[in-house]
């Protein structure tokens, strides 16, 4: 019973990011699927004390400064559904960046531009986060 609670958890957590869960990874190796939707997703995402909100910024925070060549557009999605402002992710990429290195920056806005992009594209702009 108590992995189906983590999995259900984990879903809801995915839910209100907006997120689709990783089909490939299910394909690839379910039990990397069960780890990110169980634990990733239904222990750490959903424990208390933090907001989701606070969460994404703090994840966004962190892939920037590490310079993730992937997995920064779904956060900027999420981020963007959870109520946060371009104007914010703006001043995120740049905090971070005077911090983790001017290059951070350079590669955190241009990601970010091809989601703003790409959601405009699809008629999905950034209002539709609200």
């Amino acid at each position: 019973m108590e992995y189906e609670e983590r999995i259900k958890r984990g879903y809801d957590i995915c839910n209100q990011l907006g997120r689709h869960t990783s089909e490939h990874q299910r394909e690839l190796y379910p039990e990397l699927h069960a780890l990110t939707i169980g634990h990733l997703f239904g222990d750490i995402w959903s424990r208390p004390h933090l907001s989701l909100r606070e969460r994404e910024m703090i994840t966004l925070a962190t892939n920037i400064a590490l310079a993730r060549p992937v997995g920064n557009h779904s956060h900027y999605r999420s981020a963007m559904k959870l109520g946060i402002s371009k104007e914010q992710i703006m001043e995120l990429i740049i905090q971070v960046g005077h911090y983790a290195g001017w290059p951070t920056i350079a590669l955190a806005a241009r990601q970010f531009a091809e989601v703003l992009k790409e959601d405009a594209e699809q008629d999905k702009g950034p209002s539709s986060y609200r």
